[in-house]
């Protein structure tokens, strides 16, 4: 039998099971959820690289 972990919720740092059923891992709840992918919308969550432009820059040559 697996031991379920305990993790906390990135969104309200609420510590929580999680386990293979839990509905919307890594979050508590469907709020958290949302209120997540809303920062990702906003461009107030990014993943460190190269900009779309300098990276056309570098293959075309162009811009």
């Amino acid at each position: 039998m697996k031991k379920d972990l305990i993790i906390a919720c990135p969104t309200c740092k609420v510590s929580q099971r999680w386990s293979e059923c839990t509905e919307h891992k890594p979050f508590c709840s469907k709020r958290c959820q949302l209120i997540d992918l809303g920062e990702w919308a906003n461009e107030s969550h990014t993943i460190a690289g190269p900009t779309l432009y300098e990276s056309f820059d570098d293959e075309n040559g162009d811009l």
